[in-house]
């Protein structure tokens, strides 16, 4: 008798997210191995489509932007000096907090630059889009109480 996915419980799913219109956001299908029961990995709307579900199911389901990544926050676009930045900069890379600013703990994405400026963003790279996510669940299996109390101190940590 297989499991159904619950709380303390790997479960593997493989995915694939499009935008509203159904065009792929990443192309082709990934997998992603995660502890079920709220701890984070996941987005909540997922973790309720498939609680319950056996191995094999599979479902689609639609998350609004403030179920999914939030609304988009044009406040957290921010310019900064460029010479506070590497001398090799592109864009897309990552930055734990703005340079020369207090760190709120949020990575922002260099989206831009001139030779004296740069465009960081602080919004997730989905944020402001409805999503579809096509989920399949591979396999559940029970976690350990040291995989669970380890997850739970990643989740409260992070």
């Amino acid at each position: 008798m297989s499991l159904e996915v619950a709380e303390g419980c790997w479960v593997k799913l493989r995915y694939r997210i499009r935008d509203a219109q159904g065009e792929e956001i990443e192309s082709g299908e990934r997998e992603l191995t995660y502890l079920h029961g709220g701890f984070g990995a996941v987005l909540q709307g997922i973790e309720d489509a498939i609680e319950g579900q056996p191995s094999g199911f599979s479902t689609t389901i639609h998350l609004e932007p403030e179920d999914a990544f939030g609304d988009y926050d044009a406040d957290l676009v921010h310019l900064a000096p460029r010479e506070a930045f590497l001398d090799k900069l592109e864009p897309g890379m990552g930055f734990q907090g703005i340079p020369g600013q207090e760190d709120d703990g949020r990575v922002y994405i260099a989206t831009e630059f001139t030779d004296e400026t740069v465009v960081l963003d602080g919004n997730h790279p989905l944020a402001g889009m409805a999503l579809r996510f096509e989920l399949r669940v591979i396999e559940v299996s029970q976690a350990s109480e040291e995989e669970i109390e380890r997850e739970r101190r990643l989740s409260e940590a992070g």
